[in-house]
């Protein structure tokens, strides 16, 4: 198929790299992992599966090459506690891992799901084994979060995307311990009318630090006649400032296109939740959910996506 439009993210051609038949133990479908590189070069996926009751867990694949040979744990890693966090009586889902490298620690924050609604929770860990959990930390109903690596003006930094008025916007909120969250700032809006991401936007993978200033991932939400249409943009912000977009691309630069991204438990979803970086430092491997139903890898480039911002974005207004 001829394109007329720039290709950012090349699928891999052994796609979907991960799907419920590799898993060790009963399970309907595997998807939305997050994602980081251990010290010793091993991908993790830290993948969210769904059981045949509709409830979902966490669990971490890994892999020397990060796109075959994974191993999977015998057992979910991070199952719900509904007994001690009433806020996971329903289950846990789409995490994005920040490895924080002042508390020498990977920091997940992930989707709790109970009678309230999707609430942000954040937990800790330092081998994927043992995990040390926050609660929550913001009120449903909200969800697609992830921690900067590093504290902003002393402060750490969650994005997070609240839902309110019917709308739904990428937030910025800051804490000096984790734990109590405040100083809540909106950093990119969905856009009104026709526009791709109109009415509701949220993160994708934790952002990458760039010269240039943080490089986010956002999907965007189109209702259609037919469903919904997820599908993926670009953005810039201002590395002191984070709240403040320096770019921001009009189109839409990656959308469900393959079977396995448009037939599955939900149709027509491409969505990241974890990226890592080449030892170039500037490969982009992006792991996502095809429709609900599989893991799949794309590859791009940092310098790649910021010449398509120059290029195809401006500074919102």
């Amino acid at each position: 198929m001829k394109r007329t439009y720039d290709v950012l993210f090349d699928r891999h051609p052994k796609n979907p790299i991960l799907t419920a038949a590799d898993w060790p133990y009963p399970a309907h479908t595997v998807f939305n992992p997050g994602a980081t590189r251990l010290r010793d070069g091993t991908t993790l996926l830290l993948c969210r599966v769904e059981d045949r009751r509709g409830h979902s867990h966490l669990c971490a694949a890994r892999s020397k090459n990060g796109v075959d040979g994974f191993v999977v744990d015998s057992q979910p890693t991070l199952r719900p506690e509904p007994d001690k966090h009433p806020e996971e009586l329903w289950g846990v889902e789409d995490p994005r891992i920040t490895w924080v490298e002042e508390l020498k620690k990977y920091v997940v924050a992930y989707t709790a799901f109970s009678k309230g609604g999707p609430g942000v929770a954040l937990a800790l860990t330092e081998d994927f084994k043992s995990f040390e959990r926050c609660g929550l930390v913001m009120q449903p109903d909200d969800k697609d979060a992830a921690l900067l690596p590093r504290r902003i003006d002393g402060n750490f930094a969650l994005i997070h995307r609240p839902v309110t008025d019917a709308a739904a916007h990428i937030w910025i909120s800051f804490s000096p311990d984790l734990r109590n969250w405040g100083n809540h700032k909106p950093m990119l809006l969905a856009r009104k009318g026709a526009w791709w991401d109109a009415n509701k936007v949220g993160l994708s993978p934790p952002l990458i630090e760039t010269e240039r200033g943080w490089l986010m991932i956002y999907h965007g939400v189109r209702h259609t006649a037919g469903g919904s249409l997820y599908r993926l943009g670009l953005a810039l912000f201002d590395l002191r400032q984070p709240d403040v977009c320096l770019l921001r691309g009009d189109e839409w630069m990656f959308g469900p296109e393959a079977p396995y991204e448009c037939k599955g438990d939900v149709a027509n979803v491409a969505f990241p939740c974890g990226t890592t970086l080449g030892d170039d430092g500037d490969t982009i491997h992006m792991y996502y959910g095809g429709a609900d139903s599989c893991i799949a890898l794309a590859t791009g480039s940092v310098r790649r996506c910021l010449r398509w911002l120059d290029e195809h974005g401006r500074p919102p207004a």
